[in-house]
């Protein structure tokens, strides 16, 4: 069954663009699919800025599948962009792949060991992934098969004949400074913003060829060595006959357009023509697409000699990241989405983009805050069950776990994720532990078997193996430190003897952490189940006193998981010896 979602608050923008987005559909082309729009450049690892590209018009276009219409999201793969530098960190990737910019993506060698046909194919193959897993329906679209199949032959030979009217278009905005860019480097990675709108082409603002023949909105990919390192000498609108110079390898030609498939429109007029093409009403754009004299302010003009209209939407603003640390598959500080599929489940990383109106930036966890997150999302869950939740909140909550075709895959039992997390660093992965510690954390309702609590298992277990540093994960003592013993005064043995005593009786998640918490309270003759406001603020002290010291007892730190998790994970006869019983 579709879910639907429960609001049309204010507060939901997601719902305020569906509106408009069907409002100005039904006024261009009523009756028709409503189009909405993203641009993905493979150029490298797509990163988890790019993929705001993706979720806005996605959620947009599903609130609208919703509401019973038929909707189109279209993803174009600008995989017919030039090649302009090599990307750095990239596995499988040397210095010798600077001899191929220039090219178009879809004419590079793909890294080293990969099993895909060209550079392109490679860095779409891992977002496509993860956009199955995320639940996003799309029409995905090749810029490299439109190109060279022959698609846009009308267009572009309509814009060659209309480009006294592009370039004049243009020229309102080439002697207007272009914006300021930051300087790579300025931030360190786990504070560093990844430009959404680097898709689409962002980093190709190119106004087109202008020689001593004048301006054309075209440049060709060289016959001889495929590079755009061209300039069009001469042209016909009456015959189409194209000559052309590559200033890479000296090579020239004269072909005829109407025939000619091996080049592209300039990006700030290859843009607005797909735009009019495909009939695109809703598509975002980033916050260097939305500058004065940028490609979607100069599109909105230009896309009117095609016949068409700008779309509407919004600009979206940057997604940050929160503590990346060692990253799999992708280098050079370039969290992708398929890296945090690695470690947080998709409804949580669907949430985190449709709570947020697009122009709010936002943080993607891969530090410690993943866990506040996972506790954020499921007392979230836990009010929508209950029916106590703000509409706005139902709204996103909805579009988190599924879309119009119905819910994501989902953990069967949602244990804590930072529960998980602790018991996968003290088993280390073993799954008889794994399954002995999580069966006793609720005596009354035990875990039976693993799938029930996978696949956030599996991912809180990845995000220990690779998120962790060495030094912060937990190692459970072989031996008592018998120093420590040893050393203990009166209060210290007696708070021992009282967890210990106490074992039995309280061996539960919800047990022990009653008993962990009392024990200083019992000591300072309060009862166990005091409440804080009932107590002294020494209590808290002596609070983290006693853990302190159970913490060097059990791990030889001052810190690590849960105390009761982490007795859990010890087990009843280790924790009894560790402890000096």
């Amino acid at each position: 069954m579709p879910i639907v979602a429960q609001s049309t608050e204010t507060t939901d923008w997601v719902s305020r663009f569906a509106d408009e987005v069907i409002e100005e559909s039904e006024r261009r082309a009523p009756g028709k699919p409503v189009v909405v729009a993203s641009g993905l450049s493979p150029s490298g690892p797509i990163h988890l800025g790019n993929l705001r590209e993706v979720m806005t018009p996605h959620l947009v276009a599903d609130e609208v599948r919703r509401r019973g219409y038929t909707v189109r999201h279209l993803i174009s793969w600008d995989d017919y962009d030039r090649y302009r530098k090599v990307p750095a960190g990239v596995p499988g990737v040397d210095d010798s792949w600077a001899e191929h910019i220039g090219k178009p993506l879809t004419s590079v060698p793909a890294p080293k060991g990969s099993a895909y046909p060209n550079w392109a194919e490679h860095f779409k193959a891992a977002m496509i992934k993860a956009l199955a897993e995320l639940g996003v329906e799309y029409e995905g679209i090749s810029q490299t098969e439109q190109y060279t199949s022959g698609v846009y032959r009308e267009q572009v030979l309509f814009a060659m004949k209309h480009r006294g009217d592009i370039d004049a278009i243009l020229d309102q905005y080439r002697t207007k400074k272009a914006p300021a860019k930051k300087q790579q480097g300025q931030k360190p990675v786990d504070e560093a913003e990844l430009e959404a709108a680097e898709g689409s082409g962002a980093a190709a603002e190119d106004d087109g060829s202008s020689g001593s023949a004048g301006y054309f909105p075209y440049k060709p990919y060289c016959g001889r060595c495929e590079k755009d390192l061209t300039t069009v000498t001469a042209y016909d609108d009456d015959t189409t006959e194209l000559s052309y110079t590559c200033t890479a390898c000296g090579y020239s030609e004269t072909v005829r357009l109407s025939e000619f498939d091996r080049g592209k429109l300039v990006w700030k007029v290859d843009w607005p023509m797909r735009w009019a093409y495909e009939g695109v009403i809703f598509e975002p754009s980033g916050v260097d697409h939305s500058s004065p004299g940028s490609s979607f302010q100069v599109g909105g003009q230009i896309v009117g000699i095609f016949g068409g209209k700008q779309p509407i939407g919004p600009m979206y603003a940057f997604v940050g990241i929160s503590g990346m640390a060692k990253m799999s598959s992708s280098k050079g500080g370039v969290p992708t989405p398929a890296d945090a599929l690695q470690i947080m489940e998709p409804q949580l990383l669907r949430w985190l983009y449709a709570r947020r109106r697009p122009n709010q930036s936002f943080k993607i966890a891969f530090d410690q805050e993943i866990q506040r997150l996972y506790d954020e999302w499921d007392k979230l869950a836990a009010k929508v069950a209950d029916g106590a939740v703000l509409p706005a909140d139902a709204a996103a909550y909805a579009r988190a776990v599924g879309t119009a075709a119905g819910e994501l895959p989902r953990t069967p039992r949602p244990m804590p994720y930072r529960t998980l997390a602790s018991v996968a660093d003290i088993t280390a992965g073993a799954e008889d532990q794994t399954l002995r510690i999580l069966s006793e954390l609720d005596p009354e309702n035990p875990l039976t078997s693993l799938d029930e609590v996978r696949p956030r298992l599996d991912k809180a277990e990845t995000w220990i193996n690779t998120q962790v540093p060495a030094e912060e994960r937990t190692v459970v003592r072989d031996e008592p430190d018998a120093d420590l013993l040893k050393s203990l005064d009166d209060q210290g043995r007696e708070s021992l003897r009282l967890l210990l005593e106490g074992l039995d009786a309280n061996w539960s998640l919800d047990g022990l952490t009653h008993l962990v918490y009392g024990v200083p309270k019992v000591q300072a003759g309060f009862p166990a189940d005091a409440t804080p406001k009932e107590l002294p603020p020494e209590i808290k002290v002596a609070q983290r006193t006693f853990f302190a010291l159970l913490y060097h007892l059990l791990v030889g730190r001052d810190t690590g998981p849960r105390l009761p998790t982490l007795l859990l994970a010890v087990g009843q006869d280790r924790v009894r010896k560790l402890l000096g019983a």
